[in-house]
């Protein structure tokens, strides 16, 4: 579950309101709005599956509001009634194309064409870069002139996964704002709207490593049982209880992204659980080794790469096995489950 987020443009409820956890970043961005000193640009850096496009929505539709109320857009006016079904026309919302990972250079040159446009039906207008992680250089380097002189009515609100994979050029443009992942309190809380039973949002919580919006992703879709199985079995295979012949197929159907997920969230759960001695031992080092390795596969997918599957799944379990083995079988299966609590 380490793809990009993508937020529907259409369909939109009345209001767009910021995540429970984002409400101290949010009470500082809405008193600057009513102060007018809200920077031209603006960076949100935050994990995937923790709403940060949520909170770049909230505050372009507060800002596209022609009479917010509170600290909200309004949801009655014309501009709110544009924006929840996508046709605001100073509303320009840019992501990967269709099949790709990338902005490219021609939707920023677009989009910088937009932003020297008088606005439609307020005195401003908002562009969200989302993610501002995934662009070429040569969009980097459009983006940048317009951001060195940005227009007076015109905000660009860029979204990353990581701050650092944005050129320093751009950051050093723009307000940053690194948003942390929620507590369990906050989140559990909100989810418990959703799935209406605690124990169900401690399981789906720990299913998606802390990540919220994923986990209500799982509850919605219904792939946790799915999931758990899966880790289950990639357990199984460490531990030496299944050949990996056996448990390849169960990937098979899938791309290469969701074993990759399911791998580095399994090797995570690993290394955070092991007492010391063995984190020092060389079967402890060589699971950082490996999931180091997982993340820059996955890294690399995100960005395009494409893979052979089944190539990818057996050499990977085998070495898994290999290198992992020594860890023994009790220090396995005593890693944490779905089922407990974050």
């Amino acid at each position: 579950m380490t793809g990009r987020a993508v937020v529907a443009l259409v369909d939109l409820p009345e209001v767009s309101t910021p995540l429970p956890w984002h409400a101290p970043v949010w009470e500082q961005l809405s008193s600057q709005v009513a102060a007018e000193q809200l920077p031209h640009a603006l960076l949100f850096a935050g994990e995937h599956g923790c709403g940060v496009s949520r909170l770049a929505l909230a505050l372009a539709r507060m800002l596209l509001c022609a009479s917010p109320t509170g600290t909200f857009n309004c949801g009655e006016c014309q501009a709110c009634m544009l924006s929840a079904r996508g046709s605001h026309g100073d509303f320009n919302w840019l992501e990967p194309e269709e099949k790709s990972r990338f902005i490219k250079v021609g939707q920023i040159r677009e989009a910088v064409q937009f932003a020297t446009l008088t606005s439609s039906f307020g005195p401003r207008k908002v562009i969200v870069v989302s993610p501002a992680d995934n662009m070429s250089l040569s969009a980097y380097n459009s983006l940048l002139k317009t951001l060195e002189e940005p227009a007076d009515d015109t905000y660009w609100l860029l979204v990353c996964g990581r701050m650092l994979g944005v050129p320093a050029t751009i950051r050093s443009r723009c307000r940053h704002w690194q948003l942390a992942r929620p507590n369990g309190s906050a989140a559990l809380e909100w989810l418990d709207v959703i799935t209406g039973e605690r124990s169900t949002s401690e399981k789906l919580f720990r299913l998606a490593n802390g990540r919220p919006l994923d986990a209500q992703q799982l509850f919605v879709e219904g792939r946790a049982d799915a999931m758990v199985g899966r880790r289950e079995l990639l357990n199984a295979v460490i531990a030496g209880q299944i050949e990996v012949t056996e448990a390849s197929p169960l990937w098979e159907q899938h791309g290469p992204d969701v074993f990759l997920d399911d791998l580095i969230e399994s090797l995570q759960s690993l290394v955070g659980s092991l007492p010391l001695t063995l984190l020092k031992s060389r079967s402890g080092r060589a699971a950082f080794g490996i999931l180091e390795e997982m993340q820059r596969l996955r890294r690399a997918v995100s960005a395009g790469s494409n893979p052979g599957k089944q190539l990818l799944i057996e050499t990977t379990l085998l070495k898994i096995r290999r290198e992992l083995g020594g860890l023994g079988h009790g220090d396995i299966m005593s890693w944490p489950s779905g089922d407990a609590s974050p």
